[in-house]
């Protein structure tokens, strides 16, 4: 369960009765789970994405199983692993940096000498055979403060908490330069794998990651280089450029200095990465923009600069493509002065709404790739009716036209999305979407009172469908023949919306070859209580498996709470033949992971686990489609991925109507791979996954 960043300033939650208090400790988040055993417990650390931090923390280890020496249960704690200084306080993550990667024994003991640990404990979520997680926040924090009562060290620490009122923390924080505090419902759930509005963040501080383009050279005592020069990226498609965001001299030590030194000088170039390279010192040495920093900063100037930027430490989770500013754009910088909020290609919190509650600053962020004159008059005559309140008749490109009606229908009370902001997303990544059902009948799930209200499925098409709309007959797997809306043009499109059919759910398969699959698809279904984290580790091993049998898989969000692994079959493969593929390829996945991953059909029999479904090959059958909307209470998109996005701390609600179009003007239509690619030797494919299970 991760924390959201709390709108407003801390001082504006600090009073509540609701809520608890807590320091933001600035170290790794682990999960440590304890199991008993002869003659010492078994003790795991694992961090937020999954690594096993065992072997690089043993000291932490050690601790762990003296702490839980004597016991007859299994724990599960939830906790940051911190640096401490000489009086035995948190410092700061950076001087966790040097001990992160580093594998060898001799080390790794060195450095635990050097740079002692502690873990924060603040939560526990297994308790012998007790899954804590459905209780609330106080009553778990009870049991982990009658666990830690007698037990506590120096290494082993319960998190400090103050109920209701938080103001006297808050000032010991400003007074000490904390981070800042995370504000927790104390009657809250555990929501694994989810990042929660009921855990808040109040940063007393600014950060971010910041590209690295470049340094000057040290003056007096310093030595290796006196400043880093640092960017953002900034704009869209063809405008896309870095904007230097000032020059960082402090936050270094000796080892860090030199480190980034050798880095820098290794990715030297003449030229400089920003465009606005004026703005720098003129002795500024520059660098391939391909690092990336964690800073921390009291605010932007008005001229777009950082003021008081500290460095805090390389970050090799980051991609530096992705790294964008934050927050508002500068004034007097042009026009990013008057643009909206830019967030990360991932965003967690999407974009502003508009005062009505819609997704009116998302237009903003509409790639280069998406606009034209003819999609700007569609996504505008939506608009005006929507805010006329007004049913009507819109204009479409080719002289077709399409009958709308109620666009002010909300259709996600939570955030107030409307009918008329779903049109206007289909309208946006049409160019995008069109190709991925062209020709393809569509299955409607409608919601005509959005995702709160009742839905059914609908097969056959309208009587009354507009002449502009593309109906045919289709022969079903049943020998039936019913009208079917066929995808691959715009009025069909905005069509499937206007009747509320929020997502778009096409067949595997295309006019004229029904019985015919172009496509086969993994569907990775997690069980309630499954951590979206266990849904990515599933995804890797499907991955690894394809890898290995020379198949290309491509990988989508579901839009959901799973992922899709969509697969391209060779010309004239039957369903028959597709499904079972995927069978073999999901039995093999499950069998080398079953506490991972199951094919086990029936529910309750299916435990902890993710289900690799291969059961949608059928004919008929369909799953929601990339760049498709999903009827969910976050407005999910399923969202095309790069595999190595499975190492990040991606998650369904990172991709939603308010984020998506901010990730696509970086990443641009990833899911256009399926189209012209060599498809499976299934022949070869199935020999290898025989020699495999051999």
């Amino acid at each position: 369960m991760l924390a959201t960043l709390a709108s407003g300033a801390p001082e504006d939650w600090i009073e509540r009765a609701s809520l608890v208090y807590e320091p933001k400790l600035d170290g790794i988040r682990i999960l440590a789970s304890i199991e008993p055993d002869h003659p010492s417990p078994r003790v795991t650390l694992r961090s937020r994405l999954g690594n096993d931090k065992s072997g690089q923390f043993p000291e932490l280890v050690k601790a762990l199983r003296a702490f839980a020496r004597g016991m007859r249960k299994p724990l599960l704690l939830d906790g940051e692993l911190v640096a401490l200084d000489a009086d035995g306080e948190p410092v700061s993550f950076l001087e966790l940096q040097s001990r992160i990667h580093v594998t060898g024994d001799r080390a790794i003991e060195t450095l635990a000498r050097e740079r002692p640990v502690a873990f924060v404990t603040f939560d526990l979520l297994r308790d012998g055979g007790d899954d804590l997680r459905g209780l609330p926040l106080g009553a778990r924090r009870a049991r982990l403060e009658s666990l830690l009562a007698t037990r506590a060290t120096k290494v082993i620490r319960l998190s400090e908490q103050a109920a209701g009122d938080g103001r006297s923390m808050l000032d010991r924080a400003i007074e000490h330069g904390w981070e800042g505090l995370i504000a927790k419902d104390a009657s809250s759930r555990y929501e694994s794998g989810r990042r929660s509005p009921a855990w808040l963040k109040l940063k007393l501080v600014k950060r971010q990651e910041f590209v690295l383009v470049g340094w000057t050279q040290p003056q007096g005592s310093r030595q290796h280089l006196g400043a880093l020069a640092v960017a953002y990226y900034d704009g869209k498609g063809r405008t896309r450029r870095l904007r230097f965001a000032g020059m960082v001299g402090t936050g270094f030590n000796e080892k860090s200095l030199s480190e980034l030194k050798r880095a820098l000088a290794a990715r030297a170039v003449d030229r400089p990465p920003v465009d606005d390279a004026s703005l720098a010192p003129k002795a500024t040495r520059w660098v391939r923009p391909e690092l990336v920093g964690e800073i921390k900063f009291a605010e932007w100037t008005r001229d777009g600069v950082l003021r008081h930027p500290v460095f805090l430490g390389l970050r090799t989770d980051k991609k530096a493509a992705e790294v964008v500013r934050e927050d508002r754009a500068p004034a007097g910088r042009g026009e990013a002065g008057n643009s909206e909020p830019v967030r990360r290609s991932s965003s967690k919190s999407g974009a502003p709404a508009s005062k009505k509650g819609g997704l009116a600053g998302v237009e903003a962020s509409v790639p280069r790739a998406l606009r034209s004159k003819a999609l700007d008059l569609v996504v505008e005559q939506l608009r005006v009716l929507e805010d006329a309140r007004r049913d009507g008749e819109i204009a479409l490109p080719g002289d077709a036209s399409l009958p709308v009606t109620n666009l002010h229908k909300v259709y996600w009370p939570r955030q107030g999305y409307t009918k008329g902001d779903l049109l206007r997303y289909y309208a946006r990544i049409s160019p995008w979407l069109l190709p991925v059902v062209a020709d393809r009948p569509l299955v409607m799930k409608r919601y005509p009172d959005g995702v709160t209200g009742k839905s059914f499925y609908q097969h056959r098409a309208p009587d009354d469908a507009p002449a502009s709309v593309r109906v045919e007959e289709v022969e079903e797997p049943d020998g039936d023949r019913r009208p079917h809306l066929i995808g691959g043009d715009l009025a069909t499109l905005l069509y499937n919306a206007q009747l509320g059919a929020i997502s778009l759910d096409p067949w595997f398969s295309t006019m004229g070859h029904l019985d015919v699959a172009d496509m086969v698809a993994i569907d990775l279904d997690p069980m309630p209580g499954v951590p979206f984290s266990q849904v990515r580790d599933v995804a890797r091993a499907v991955g690894e498996t394809l890898d290995r049998l020379g198949v290309a898989g491509f990988l989508k969000t579901s839009g959901s709470s799973g992922l899709h692994i969509f697969i391209p079959m060779p010309p004239g493969s039957g369903y028959d033949i597709g499904q079972t593929f995927c069978q073999l390829v999901a039995t093999f996945v499950a069998g080398h992971a079953p506490s991972l991953a199951t094919v086990e059909r029936t529910v309750r029999k299916r435990g902890h686990t993710v289900y690799v479904d291969y059961l949608q090959n059928i004919q008929g059958k369909t799953l929601a489609c990339a760049y498709s909307v999903r009827a969910n209470e976050f407005a999910g998109v399923s969202t095309p991925l790069d595999w190595d996005e499975l190492d990040d701390d991606v998650t369904p609600e990172d991709f939603t109507l308010a984020s998506v179009f901010t990730r696509w003007a970086s990443t641009g239509d990833l899911w256009q791979k399926t189209r012209g690619r060599r498809t499976v030797d299934l022949h070869g494919a199935l020999e290898k996954l025989g020699r495999l299970i051999g």
